[in-house]
């Protein structure tokens, strides 16, 4: 029988708490949900998604591995209840699914050699002192290099951020810029490069900030309100922070942005 929830944005929620598990669709990415080598579901989506789901009356949740590129297609053809993969939200996005409001952002930040001889902290910096430049392959980055005035037939395009910290320790060039959490993570043990603090570029003159959150089916705006309502609590306590600390969050990754903020308005 319908419930109330049902005539404003679905029942899912009702019949999930009825089965006691909720299925979460992954895209096998560290650090956001993936299967760990014990045969687990971890990641910083799956674990919150653990947490606000039990708070919801849902005790359990139970992975359904996919592509990235096929999470919304699979979430839309009812694979899974909810995509929980650290999915940015962008607008071509949010024609297709309904977003939580994040759960994180993301900052870039700068590999360079220790002691940032350059004293880069920026992409103008990199520009004004014409230093050496490298990012991933696919990466935004490019992008946000290429507006601050670099020229994209400079930069050294490598395959991720692990061949970036080789570039930079090996001098071949001064500076990698990729997300504050992959650069952070990569420079752990090395002891010839160190990262910057993150910051935030610039896009036609705006701050471009990107956010991470959960997917839901369009019709089911009913389970995204109360998920969204728990998942502000875990905010407002700090709580959210100490769930998604051990996969490389910090403070800086913490956010007010709304999903209608990055859907476009």
């Amino acid at each position: 029988m319908p419930t109330a929830s049902g005539a404003d944005g679905g029942d899912l929620l009702d019949r999930l708490r009825a089965q006691g598990v909720v299925r979460l669709g992954i895209a096998g990415e560290i650090p956001f949900g993936y299967i760990d080598r014990d045969g687990r579901l971890t990641g910083e989506a799956p674990e919150l998604a653990r947490v606000i789901f039990k708070r919801l009356g849902v005790d359990r949740v139970q992975p359904v591995p996919t592509e990235f590129g096929s999470l919304i297609p699979g979430l839309n053809s009812q694979q899974f209840d909810v995509v929980a993969a650290g999915m940015y939200i962008n607008p071509e996005r949010c024609e297709q699914v309904v977003f939580s409001d994040p759960d994180y952002q993301m900052l870039d930040s700068f590999i360079v050699r220790k002691g940032n001889p350059l004293g880069l902290r920026d992409y103008r910096d990199v520009v004004e002192k014409k230093a050496k430049f490298a990012t991933g392959t696919g990466y935004a980055q490019i992008r946000y290099a290429v507006e601050a005035g670099y020229e994209e037939g400079d930069i050294l395009i490598v395959p991720d951020q692990v061949a970036g910290l080789n570039a930079v320790e090996a001098g071949r060039v001064d500076v990698f810029a990729g997300t504050a959490l992959t650069t952070r993570e990569v420079v752990r043990k090395s002891a010839k490069a160190e990262v910057t603090e993150p910051f935030t570029p610039l896009v036609d003159g705006e701050p471009q900030v990107d956010g991470g959150g959960f997917a839901f089916r369009r019709t089911e705006t009913a389970l995204r309100d109360a998920f969204n309502a728990e998942l502000h609590e875990l905010k407002r306590s700090g709580e959210l922070l100490r769930i998604l600390r051990p996969f490389g969050f910090t403070e800086a990754e913490m956010t007010d942005l709304t999903a209608k903020e990055l859907c476009g308005g």
